[in-house]
């Protein structure tokens, strides 16, 4: 498990994990008390979390993409798409990351 988190793919696929969490939780939990309970306290903690793994994961995205000359029409664009859906990037994950060469 150690050898995971010391690849570049490996830590994307941290990062994504950690994304696809934060964004669930702003759209299934945060959201619906913002509008419906009319408690935005959650949407305030977790949004920026969630913008700054967003980001975290485009960028490294990008930077591994390059790295490794990915096909950007057959993997990077849709790695990136993944983080706009949500459970996107657990599907991704299974799909596409978990099967790259580790690097």
């Amino acid at each position: 498990m150690s050898s995971f988190f010391t690849t570049s793919v490996g830590r994307l696929r941290l990062i994504a994990f950690l994304e696809g969490i934060s964004l669930l939780l702003l759209v299934f939990v945060a959201v619906p008390l913002k509008y419906i309970a009319h408690n935005p306290s959650w949407v305030k903690a977790i949004g920026p979390v969630h913008g700054i793994l967003f980001v975290l994961f485009v960028f490294s995205t990008l930077k591994i993409s390059l790295e490794q000359r990915w096909p950007f029409r057959t993997v990077t664009w849709k790695v990136l798409l993944a983080c706009f859906i949500p459970f996107g990037t657990f599907y991704i994950d299974s799909a596409i990351l978990k099967k790259l060469p580790k690097q």
